[in-house]
């Protein structure tokens, strides 16, 4: 087992990791950039070294400058987070190579489920449902055109080295299809590098559900509880829940062995994330797989008590997971509220700023994970994320009314919040009954 651990992330999930190794008895280095030097992550670490500029590819994105970081300050591993390289597999193959423990699965199956078209593929040969689409990557647009003819519109076109709402576009008919495939297509190059892009006929009011995994180096693991993740704005996920109000117990058993088909077939080790739709006649098909910790991990964390970022630790450094599928324990029901610095009565639009004050809600069951104190500053070189709220409670009507009481006590003063967006969901009658797709901010907030 290594004894420090470099974080190459920053932010809220940067102060996670750094708790669980503090938790676990290890030395945690963080890595920041010059805008970054006086933030929450680097006070809280043990060591802290700069590793370039502002902008996310000076620093948070400087492979040489980690790796250089991890050695300069003797880190025997390094956990990537969530965002920046937490999904390239060039990354993580350097890392093994230079001796140091990658926190995550294999740069094999990083390249492989990375790849959103490859990913299909497997899912496809381990016989789990799909949406109908392209086999493989566009070749290029005439080729988008004669597909989209044959499995009808809408369709959406989608990214292949990405996520996160990144590249992704839906075209309604033939008339929208060369200009939406041009910007999904320099979108994708401007983010990850990768123009390449691949089709999936769009399914119309679907929920959005993921199966969190977790195995270790000899294939002992769990599969836990689906996640609701339906309520997201431009594809972006804001509150997230577990587990669904819209999956029944016959769903459940499906998803189960559907992620437990995937993570055979790749052999998958550590913490990942297996994505569905789950469409209005019940039916479940598989979009894509985060080879990485998610943001909304805590969802899970709260309803079964298994601290994933130790056991991700842990199981990077050789050990058997702590708990096995028989042993693990769910109960109640968590929703997790992602506050963003935006301005919701604005478009959303970004709020950086400083944060003047800062009132934290707290009592029994509620957790905040957070990047901010009175002083922080919100910068605008990174995502918006600055706090996430995560509430428990012995079924999903407990948990809404521990969510509203701990939204009205949250207060941060500087940028504005998500946070009074939040509370008018929990006052919405479609919400209050388990009642959403992915149109639901749409349809019920015309956002």
């Amino acid at each position: 087992m290594f004894s420090k651990v470099l974080i190459a992330n920053r932010g809220e999930i940067a102060v996670r990791i750094i708790r669980a190794c503090r938790d676990m008895g290890l030395h945690s280095v963080a890595v920041h950039s010059t805008v970054d030097r006086n933030a929450l992550h680097v006070k809280l670490a043990d060591e802290s070294v700069c590793v370039g500029g502002p902008a996310a590819r000076a620093s948070y994105l400087n492979i040489p400058n980690i790796i250089s970081a991890a050695e300069i300050t003797g880190a025997q591993a390094i956990h990537p987070g969530y965002g920046f390289l937490a999904e390239n597999a060039d990354f993580a193959e350097i890392c093994q190579e230079c001796d140091l423990t990658f926190v995550g699965p294999s740069a094999r199956v990083i390249a492989l489920m990375g790849d959103k078209a490859q990913a299909k593929v497997t899912a496809r040969q381990a016989e789990v449902p799909l949406i109908e689409g392209s086999e493989g990557l566009l070749e290029d647009v005439d080729s988008a055109r004669a597909l989209a003819e044959r499995i009808g519109f809408p369709v959406l076109l989608k990214a292949a080295g990405g996520g996160g709402g990144k590249g992704m576009r839906i075209v309604r008919q033939q008339g929208e299809l060369e200009s939406a495939f041009q910007m999904a297509q320099n979108e994708a190059k401007a983010a990850f590098n990768n123009g390449g892009l691949y089709m999936e006929q769009y399914l119309e009011n679907a929920r959005h559900i993921e199966m969190q995994i977790l195995f270790d180096g000899e294939g002992n693991g769990l599969l836990f509880p689906e996640r609701e993740c339906s309520v997201q704005r431009r594809h972006q996920k804001l509150i997230e829940e577990s587990p669904s109000p819209g999956v029944t117990p016959e769903g459940r058993k499906k998803l189960l062995e559907y992620a437990a088909r995937i993570q055979r077939a790749v052999e998958y080790r550590n913490a990942g994330t297996i994505e569905f739709l789950l469409d209005r006649k019940g039916d479940f098909h598989f979009i894509e797989m985060n080879t990485r910790l998610q943001v909304e991990h805590g969802v899970s964390e709260m309803i079964t008590g298994v601290d994933i970022v130790r056991e991700q630790l842990a199981i990077a450094g050789g050990s058997r997971i702590a708990v096995e599928q028989r042993g693990l324990r769910v109960s109640g029901h968590a929703i997790e509220f992602r506050i963003n610095a935006e301005d919701p009565e604005n478009g959303f639009a970004p709020s950086p700023g400083v944060v003047h004050r800062v009132h934290l809600p707290a009592g029994p069951w509620v957790r905040v994970d957070t990047l901010v104190e009175p002083g922080t500053e919100v910068l605008p070189y990174y995502d918006s994320l600055i706090a996430k709220l995560i509430v428990w409670g012995e079924n999903r009507a407990e948990a809404i009314r521990r969510a509203r009481r701990a939204l009205k006590e949250l207060s941060i003063e500087g940028p504005k919040t998500t946070r009074s967006f939040h509370l008018e969901v929990l006052h919405n009658s479609r919400f209050l009954a388990g009642d959403y797709s992915t149109h639901f901010i749409q349809e019920e907030f015309g956002l």
